[in-house]
């Protein structure tokens, strides 16, 4: 059974940092891609970061490039995102999801397309 399970959610200042973890289970295929897209009140969901298992380089929204790094750990099938320079527009529901044909630049662009989802975990950024 395919689940994805997030964790590192929480609340910080300004300026501050989290990590958030992605932990994928429950498929056998031999390409994926984790991604991590974000949906705060009253927005659509959008991508904030998707890296695959084949390939180092993950694509970033330009709102959060400079200050988030995707990272993998293809062992554990865990995708990391550590989040620095955090500001209040960064405050929302993340979300990890996993896919199993597109590019990590597609499915960051399209995240109906995805296969699946995770629970989510909330990031509020305020003082």
């Amino acid at each position: 059974q395919l689940r994805l399970v997030e964790s590192g959610g929480g609340l910080v200042q300004p300026g501050g940092s989290l990590r958030l973890s992605c932990a994928a289970s429950g498929f056998t295929e031999d390409y994926y891609a984790i991604g991590w897209f974000r949906q705060a009140p009253g927005k659509e969901r959008e991508g904030v970061s998707c890296i695959g298992n084949k390939d180092p380089r993950a694509y970033y929204a330009d709102s959060v490039k400079g200050r988030f790094t995707s990272s993998r750990d293809r062992a554990k099938n865990t995708v990391y995102l550590q989040m620095n320079s955090l500001k209040p527009e960064d405050t929302a529901v993340y979300y990890c999801a996993v896919d199993f044909s597109f590019t990590v630049q597609a499915m960051c662009a399209s995240p109906n397309s995805v296969d699946a989802w995770g629970q989510g975990t909330l990031v509020t950024v305020s003082s």
